[in-house]
């Protein structure tokens, strides 16, 4: 059963996200912020990381994603820089800050809008890890 890691600190939406990836034989495991998640990669070496942008910090996504895929300079994360990251962002609805992934200053492998579409969320989650 793939594993998928939820870094997002809304309880509603970590619980939104689990129950349509449960009932798709997921296993889900939660973290609700940026340090939680990063320990939480170690702990459970998760299939996906899905992430939110804004959490206890705006940018707080953004860190987590240069920690795990920038091995050189944090290499207390190297083996796992090759874990698809799935973005969460309602940033393209409340601000006219656009940005996309992108290997040196966002190095996601792709992105979900909120508010979430469930078919395109599983969409992208299946396509990421392959199945």
């Amino acid at each position: 059963m793939p594993k998928v890691l939820v870094i997002e600190d809304d309880a509603d939406m970590v619980t939104a996200i689990r129950m349509l990836l449960e009932a798709n034989d997921y296993e889900v495991i939660a973290a609700s912020t940026g340090d939680e998640g990063l320990q939480k990669v170690k702990e459970t070496e998760p299939d996906l990381i899905i992430l939110d942008v804004m959490m206890e910090t705006a940018t707080a996504g953004f860190q987590v994603s240069l920690k795990l895929r920038n091995p050189e300079e944090y290499p207390e994360y190297a083996g796992y820089d090759d874990i698809p990251i799935l973005m969460l962002t309602a940033i393209h609805t409340t601000t006219p800050l656009r940005f996309g992934p992108d290997e040196d200053y966002l190095p996601v492998d792709d992105f979900v809008e909120k508010p979430i579409k469930p078919d395109v969320l599983l969409e992208k989650v299946e396509a990421l890890i392959g199945e």
